[in-house]
């Protein structure tokens, strides 16, 4: 008779006693560790440069969303290639849920179209938190320029063929779209210069570089109060609550343009799901707080606070907007 034969056999189910009774653990382990999240610092990563709006939005909505979840939020700025950087850096960061990021709609959808190849795919490697605001760019031109309406701006494009150039804060972006629709609309043309930020597009406007440009309202308006530059129209489809003395580009002659400067909160789609829930619950209940909707207005920023669903769908609808245009013109990234 072989005595270890009961042996082993009574080895063997003790072993896989202990690996149901791991495995039925581990699920009480991970609800456990979820529910501990956060336990240390957070980092939100803005792929444009300070004083942007997206780092403003992480700024003001990372302050109270960090209050709510028991840790800081850090802010850091990875400017560079039309927000591809820091949006990948979203994408590859460690899928633990503390780092996740803010970015718009050039990263976010466009740059899918814009670029031969992206080292992250949205759609997949990205997973929506919340959208966190809707601001309309504002058309400007410098005081200087003797300018005064949008007709006086058109007229000009069109006389003085390929002398105009336009900043953009990147290949893509609302601020770069519309107005290439805006010059296709009026068989204009002018050189699209992207920058880094809206900031640095600003600088190369008030310059001299660039001669005028569709930029966030954060960026343009204290010039426009302070007389440096002067409001030709907004690029929505109805006048802004936050804008209400400037008038569409339908208004004044130029109809179907139309684009909101959106920002959102995204984070790896690796993270896993519960703690994807308390970040976003988190980013919304911030974004509906009074005092952060009241900092964000005083932004020119219309606050939303939609569900991941929910931006998950405003992003496919955008991509539908803007892939005709896009692929009529064979605009690139840069």
């Amino acid at each position: 008779m072989n005595k270890s034969r009961p042996l082993t056999l009574a080895r063997h189910a003790a072993a896989r006693a202990l690996m149901l009774a791991l495995a039925a653990a581990a699920p009480l382990a991970a609800a456990q560790a979820a529910d501990a999240w956060p336990t240390q610092p957070l980092k939100a990563i803005v792929p444009f440069g300070p004083g942007s709006s997206p780092d403003q939005v992480a700024r003001i909505v990372g302050e109270k969303a960090g209050a709510i979840l028991g840790q800081t939020i850090v802010i850091e700025n990875k400017p560079g290639a039309s927000g591809n950087i820091g949006t990948f850096a979203i994408a590859n960061a460690k899928p633990d849920g503390y780092t996740f990021g803010v970015s718009i709609t050039g990263p976010l959808v466009n740059n899918t179209l814009l670029f031969d190849k992206l080292p992250y795919a949205p759609a997949t490697d990205l997973a929506p938190l919340t959208l966190a605001v809707h601001q309309p760019n504002v058309l400007v031109v410098p005081a200087s320029a003797g300018i005064g309406n949008v007709s006086q701006l058109l007229d000009a494009l069109k006389q003085n063929p390929d002398k105009y150039n336009f900043p953009s804060p990147g290949a893509g972006t609302v601020s770069h779209l519309a107005v290439e629709l805006l010059l296709q609309q009026i068989g204009a043309r002018a050189t699209h210069v992207p920058y880094p930020s809206s900031p640095a597009a600003l600088t190369s406007l008030l310059s001299g570089d660039t001669q005028f440009a569709a930029l966030p309202p954060i960026a343009v308006m204290p010039m426009v109060k302070d007389g440096r530059l002067k409001a030709l129209a907004v690029t929505s489809s109805k006048r802004s609550a936050l804008l209400p003395d400037i008038p569409t580009l339908a208004e004044v002659g130029v109809p179907g343009i139309e684009g909101s400067a959106w920002i959102g909160f995204v984070v790896s789609s690796k993270v896993p799901a519960d703690i994807q829930k308390k970040l976003s619950d988190a980013l919304i209940q911030a974004i509906r707080d009074p005092e952060v909707a009241k900092r964000l207005q005083a932004q020119f920023m219309d606050p939303v606070g939609s569900t991941p669903a929910e931006f998950r769908a405003y992003m496919d609808d955008e991509l539908k907007r803007w892939e005709p245009l896009i692929k009529k013109l064979g605009i690139k990234g840069q």
